[in-house]
């Protein structure tokens, strides 16, 4: 299992003009460990994430890839990574087994040892009877399957991936995740993914929480959700001052105002919601208790629901 540091980040910030995208981020992954870049859009995961793959100087701070500097060993942290980014890189008028032979090339891979390496990651990633097919014939899954079988050929010691269920069904989606997880087991590389998704990111060792380029939370997932405790209330309203009034004189707590919802975390939830009921259900349009999700870390962390910040990046 992880084992010493494979990335350290420390005090990271970044600035677009006036946007400040990083803002002072510190976190280490273990070797061996898959850890996961969790934020909406806007977040700066994807600024983090191409600092990392050396894509973007290095404005403030530290950043290393087993031990060498992004900002004064640029070459040598290629090397020891491999990359698959969230926008498509195949050529789409080359056949996937030109695609992945071209790429090795530009790591000074050839003969023998290439056609063993494209053959094992075919296999691998069940792409073995697509190697002639154009790669612009593929389904957006496929393609993603041969992007990452890119990033793999020179067998490097810390995998970058951006989004990479990008285009996946569940199905192959599940199928991606499970290969990672052998890839780690078999060759004990370093995972680095970035995804606004609470089921990728369950599936990660542990996670870094972006917020408007700020680190809000890490841990592995369990811990997060132990940060919360207690349980989660929710309660969808019409009357959204009058009910969060009541529950303050009545309970003696504060509600959180989500949208149209309140929120409520606080132990033993059943009861709450049985004296609720009892004492004040007329304004309640419906009302959900469960113990705490991702979902509830990033509201407890930030104040606000994390695809509000989705939608408010979108438009």
């Amino acid at each position: 299992m992880p084992g010493s540091s494979a990335i350290a980040v420390a005090h990271l910030a970044h600035r677009y003009g006036e946007t400040q995208a990083l803002r002072g981020v510190s976190f280490d992954v273990a070797e061996g460990a898959i850890f996961g870049l969790l934020g909406p859009n806007g977040s700066g995961k994807t600024t983090l994430f191409r600092i990392l793959a050396t894509l973007l100087p290095l404005q403030q701070g530290e950043a290393t890839v087993l031990g060498n500097s992004v900002a004064s060993a640029p070459d040598a942290v290629r090397r020891l990574i491999g990359v698959t980014f969230q926008s498509p890189s195949l050529d789409v008028k080359l056949t996937v087994g030109e695609n992945l032979k071209f790429h090795g090339y530009l790591y000074g891979l050839s003969g023998s040892q290439l056609q063993s390496r494209c053959s094992a990651l075919l296999d691998a990633l069940g792409l073995a009877d697509r190697v002639n097919d154009n790669a612009g014939e593929l389904s957006g899954g496929l393609q993603r399957r041969v992007e990452i079988a890119k990033s793999l050929l020179h067998e490097p010691r810390v995998l970058l991936l951006d989004e990479p269920s990008t285009g996946l069904d569940p199905g192959a989606r599940h199928d991606l995740w499970r290969y990672l997880r052998q890839l780690r087991e078999s060759s004990g590389v370093t995972i680095l993914v970035t995804t606004h998704l609470m089921e990728e990111a369950e599936r990660c060792d542990r996670l870094a929480i972006l917020n408007h380029g700020e680190l809000v939370g890490i841990g592995s997932p369990d811990e997060l959700r132990a940060s919360v405790g207690g349980d989660c209330i929710t309660i969808q309203t019409d009357n959204l001052e009058g009910l969060a009034g009541r529950i303050r004189e009545k309970f003696q707590l504060q509600p959180q105002k989500l949208g149209d919802a309140l929120r409520i975390e606080m132990e033993n939830g059943h009861e709450f919601v049985r004296d609720l009921m009892e004492a004040d259900s007329g304004d309640v349009r419906s009302i959900s208790l469960g113990k705490p999700t991702l979902e509830d870390v990033f509201i407890h962390k930030t104040g606000h629901r994390f695809w509000d910040e989705n939608e408010a990046e979108e438009s």
